[in-house]
């Protein structure tokens, strides 16, 4: 039952919509009508705010890392094993990828499971951060440096701890971040992908 209640608290705090909500804030217009519409840091970041789009990145890598860190330390003694956790950092993902809140329209993920790594441990969400940041500067391209770090983190999770229940939650969510960015992929082979920083059109405050 305590299993039960962590996974379904875990998904409503994942579909806190960060990028819709500091939109809001910053008067901007909403992430999910310009752009890539994805409800994401990056997509804010092309209506030219900075500071909207550190919000969201900050608030959707916090809301994955509060809701498996809070799992991690609280849980055993309620009876959450690895598998508990497991479907923890796999709700609050899916939370993010499809809100309650926001009629299931969410974003690709990236942030969030970054937060759900750290989460589970601080040493695989700096591997899995750095082998992002390394390829985003490399290329420029937020989606690129996604996938591949994406693809990294399972591996990642088996060196530092070997297979068990939250493996397979870190390998489904690698698996769904790559489905999440399919049209991304074929933009990226096709030269059209968009680069970060730049700005879409449509983006400007309200």
């Amino acid at each position: 039952m305590n299993t039960l209640i962590a996974t379904i608290a875990a998904y409503l705090i994942g579909s806190i919509s960060f990028a819709v909500v500091m939109s809001r804030a910053f008067g901007l217009s909403d992430p999910r009508t310009y752009g890539s519409k994805n409800p994401g840091a990056t997509n804010v970041l092309r209506s030219g705010s900075k500071k909207a789009a550190i919000a969201t990145l900050v608030g959707d890598a916090a809301k994955g890392w509060l809701a498996v860190w809070l799992a991690v330390k609280f849980g055993p003694q309620y009876g959450l094993d690895d598998g508990g956790i497991a479907l923890v950092a796999i709700a609050v993902f899916l939370g993010h990828l499809w809100p309650v809140f926001f009629k299931f329209v969410g974003g690709k993920g990236v942030a969030t499971a970054l937060g759900v790594l750290l989460g589970i441990n601080v040493w695989l969400g700096l591997a899995t951060l750095a082998t992002w940041l390394i390829v985003a500067y490399a290329f420029r391209y937020s989606s690129l440096a996604a996938l591949i770090a994406s693809i990294f983190a399972p591996f990642y999770y088996g060196l530092l701890f070997g297979a068990d229940e939250i493996l397979f939650a870190v390998a489904a969510m690698s698996a769904l971040l790559l489905w999440r960015h399919s049209s991304n992929i074929g933009n990226l082979m096709a030269g059209k992908e968009s680069k970060i920083g730049s700005k879409a059109k449509g983006a400007a405050r309200k």
